[in-house]
Protein backbone atom coordinates (compact mmCIF):
# COMPACT_ATOMS: atom_id res chain seq x y z
CA UNK A 1 0.00 0.00 0.00
CA UNK A 2 1.19 3.59 -0.87
CA UNK A 3 1.74 6.22 1.79
CA UNK A 4 1.13 9.76 1.46
CA UNK A 5 3.54 12.60 2.39
CA UNK A 6 3.27 16.45 2.79
CA UNK A 7 6.45 18.61 2.06
CA UNK A 8 6.64 22.26 3.21
CA UNK A 9 7.13 24.62 5.86
CA UNK A 10 6.24 22.75 9.27
CA UNK A 11 4.18 26.23 9.43
CA UNK A 12 1.91 24.97 6.62
CA UNK A 13 1.74 21.33 7.19
CA UNK A 14 1.79 20.16 10.49
CA UNK A 15 -1.61 20.02 10.34
CA UNK A 16 -2.03 16.65 7.78
CA UNK A 17 -0.06 14.50 10.38
CA UNK A 18 -3.35 14.86 12.22
CA UNK A 19 -4.55 13.47 8.98
CA UNK A 20 -2.08 10.63 9.58
CA UNK A 21 0.06 11.78 6.52
CA UNK A 22 3.69 11.77 6.65
CA UNK A 23 4.95 15.72 7.28
CA UNK A 24 8.60 16.38 6.17
CA UNK A 25 9.08 20.31 6.95
CA UNK A 26 11.81 21.83 5.05
CA UNK A 27 13.52 25.18 4.97
CA UNK A 28 16.03 24.94 1.94
CA UNK A 29 16.22 23.62 -1.55
CA UNK A 30 18.80 20.39 -0.15
CA UNK A 31 16.58 19.81 2.49
CA UNK A 32 13.24 19.77 0.13
CA UNK A 33 15.43 18.14 -2.83
CA UNK A 34 16.93 15.04 -0.42
CA UNK A 35 13.32 14.70 1.03
CA UNK A 36 11.83 14.35 -1.80
CA UNK A 37 14.35 11.60 -3.19
CA UNK A 38 14.11 9.68 0.06
CA UNK A 39 9.79 9.82 -0.56
CA UNK A 40 10.40 8.59 -4.03
CA UNK A 41 12.85 5.74 -2.73
CA UNK A 42 10.39 4.75 0.05
CA UNK A 43 8.03 4.39 -2.37
CA UNK A 44 5.42 7.46 -1.60
CA UNK A 45 2.32 7.27 -3.76
CA UNK A 46 1.07 10.86 -2.98
CA UNK A 47 3.09 13.82 -2.37
CA UNK A 48 1.75 17.10 -1.64
CA UNK A 49 4.18 19.95 -1.44
CA UNK A 50 3.53 23.61 -0.68
CA UNK A 51 4.33 26.09 -3.92
CA UNK A 52 7.13 27.75 -2.14
CA UNK A 53 8.91 24.04 -1.55
CA UNK A 54 7.92 23.34 -4.83
CA UNK A 55 9.95 26.34 -6.11
CA UNK A 56 12.63 25.36 -4.05
CA UNK A 57 13.21 22.21 -6.34
CA UNK A 58 11.66 22.60 -9.99
CA UNK A 59 14.22 21.29 -11.54
CA UNK A 60 13.95 17.99 -8.98
CA UNK A 61 9.88 18.12 -9.66
CA UNK A 62 10.31 18.08 -13.23
CA UNK A 63 12.57 14.73 -13.51
CA UNK A 64 9.13 13.37 -12.06
CA UNK A 65 6.48 14.88 -14.16
CA UNK A 66 6.15 12.42 -16.79
CA UNK A 67 5.85 9.07 -14.39
CA UNK A 68 2.76 7.59 -12.99
CA UNK A 69 4.31 7.39 -9.23
CA UNK A 70 4.62 9.14 -7.21
CA UNK A 71 1.66 11.86 -7.78
CA UNK A 72 3.19 15.25 -6.49
CA UNK A 73 0.45 17.76 -6.13
CA UNK A 74 1.27 21.54 -5.14
CA UNK A 75 -0.61 22.78 -2.04
CA UNK A 76 -0.77 26.51 -1.19
CA UNK A 77 1.07 27.07 2.70
CA UNK A 78 0.81 29.29 5.00
CA UNK A 79 1.71 32.07 2.62
CA UNK A 80 -0.79 31.97 0.56
CA UNK A 81 -1.47 30.60 -2.97
CA UNK A 82 0.41 31.82 -5.94
CA UNK A 83 -1.32 29.80 -8.31
CA UNK A 84 1.22 27.40 -9.19
CA UNK A 85 -0.95 24.43 -8.03
CA UNK A 86 -3.92 25.13 -10.02
CA UNK A 87 -1.65 25.96 -12.98
CA UNK A 88 0.01 22.50 -12.54
CA UNK A 89 -3.17 20.62 -12.52
CA UNK A 90 -4.38 22.27 -15.40
CA UNK A 91 -1.43 21.38 -17.96
CA UNK A 92 -1.67 17.93 -16.74
CA UNK A 93 -5.58 17.87 -17.66
CA UNK A 94 -5.01 19.19 -20.91
CA UNK A 95 -2.00 16.90 -22.03
CA UNK A 96 -4.34 14.20 -20.49
CA UNK A 97 -7.69 15.15 -22.50
CA UNK A 98 -6.26 17.69 -25.27
CA UNK A 99 -8.00 19.95 -24.21
CA UNK A 100 -8.05 23.35 -22.01
CA UNK A 101 -10.39 22.42 -19.22
CA UNK A 102 -11.28 26.15 -18.65
CA UNK A 103 -11.72 27.64 -22.00
CA UNK A 104 -12.74 24.11 -23.33
CA UNK A 105 -10.17 24.75 -26.11
CA UNK A 106 -8.42 22.52 -28.11
CA UNK A 107 -4.74 21.98 -27.68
Amino acid sequence: MYKIAVVGDYDSIYGFATLGLGICPVKTREETVGTLRRLVEEEYGIIYITEAAAAMAEDELEEYREKTLPAIIQIPGVSGNTGAGVEGVKKTVEQAVGSDILFGGVS
